[in-house]
């Protein structure tokens, strides 16, 4: 018995899989990688700040928004990635130049960046999506291999334009050829669909899960955010919990507990002793790397006025116990800030103990990891 014949790149005549096809979804998927990669590097570098970069404490939404951005196209991206993919396999059935030669190096250095370009891509937008829903299944650290991936994704990405640059710019603009319907000699389950419906098809998809996710973001999009993991508006004084004063460690307090302050001077306060200092009022939103943020009033002591002299690091110490967020750091130009506070109270009312009693930290633009709960030291850095 004869067996059939192994697939070529010919047994996929769809004019879907045409390189204009791929040239103007890699253009969407492309701008989603790159919204993608620059607001995770900013988010990357607010928990692990370089001593050369300076991040501003404002504008105070900043982070709101590029951490928003963050999550929407790392979102928008998987379905981009998959009909990208889509349009491109048939190639993995054209055989490599033989004999060896300039055209089959090319084409082998262009598949092997596919392949580590995909690979990576796929568990970049997998793992990230999970940190969304707060799952992590894996053994290893999500945050120092999120940030591996994405660096391994642009070097497989520029190696990939370099090779298929020419047929990139060949197809960049459409010619009075791509306006041609599908040939009516296709398959009859794809006769009738033109590239410009398969565009319209995957621009639908994409924007339909980017606005049914980005609720978690928008308010104004809340009641239809259907594939948002979580409700930015549900939650203990309106906020949700990502990390529970359990999990945590932590109990409370007793009655000999004391807020610290060690620096250039020592100071020692009771709870009543800190709520009877200048009290000030910052409406700034919680932020969560994993995309959802909300607005809150908060109320509390003002950072420079605790004790921390002007221009001064403070370093901010949690009754957590473990974690990898029980300490963080304020540089001066957070530390100074009017709108930064040791908060007591949340939307009118004392702090509940999930949400950091009997104090926490709240600064603008800032990640909501960063804002350390349940602080019961400051010490000042000169």
């Amino acid at each position: 018995m004869k067996l059939p014949a192994p697939p070529t790149e010919k047994s996929f005549p769809s004019a879907l899989h045409h390189p204009r096809t791929a040239t103007v979804i890699g253009r969407w998927l492309g701008l989603a990688v790159a919204i993608c990669f620059l607001t995770g590097l900013f988010s990357h570098f607010q928990q692990d700040t370089p001593a050369w970069l300076h991040i501003p404490s404002r504008p105070a939404s900043l982070y709101r928004v590029t951490q928003g951005l963050h999550v929407l196209s790392g979102t928008v991206a998987i379905p981009l990635l998959l009909a990208k993919l889509w349009t491109v396999y048939p190639k993995l059935f054209a055989k490599l130049p033989w004999p060896p030669s300039r055209k089959a190096l090319t084409t082998a250095l262009g598949r092997g960046s596919i392949l580590v370009l995909v690979s990576a891509t796929a568990l970049e937008l997998f793992t990230g999506f999970l940190n969304t829903l707060q799952w992590y299944p894996w053994p290893f650290p999500f945050k120092q291999t999120h940030y591996a991936l994405a660096w391994i994704i642009v070097g497989a990405l520029l190696v990939h334009l370099a090779v298929k640059l020419p047929l990139i710019l060949t197809h960049w603009r459409r010619t009075p050829a791509d306006r041609a319907p599908i040939a009516d000699s296709l398959p009859p389950a794809i006769t009738g669909l033109t590239r410009r419906g398969l565009f319209r098809t995957v621009a639908g998809a994409a924007t339909l899960v980017g606005i049914t996710s980005v609720g978690q973001s928008v308010p104004a999009l809340g009641p239809i955010a259907v594939l948002a993991p979580r409700k930015p508006n549900v939650g203990p004084q309106g906020l949700p919990i990502n990390r529970t004063a359990r999990d945590a460690g932590v109990s409370g307090i007793d009655a000999d507990w004391r807020f610290t302050i060690t620096g250039l001077r020592q100071l020692s306060y009771t709870l009543d002793e800190l709520r009877q200092l200048p009290q000030s009022r910052s409406d700034l939103p919680i932020v969560c790397v994993e995309g959802w943020s909300q607005g809150a009033r908060w109320q509390g002591i003002r950072i420079r006025l605790s004790g921390a002299p002007p221009g001064s690091r403070v370093r901010v110490v949690s009754m957590e116990k473990g974690g990898f967020y029980a300490t963080s750091e304020l540089p001066p130009e957070f530390a100074d800030d009017p709108l930064t506070l040791l908060a007591l109270r949340l939307n009118g009312a004392e702090l509940a103990l999930d949400h950091g009693f009997p104090a926490r930290i709240i600064a603008p633009n800032r990640p909501g990891v960063l804002q350390t709960k349940w602080v019961h030291h400051l010490e000042v850095i000169s």
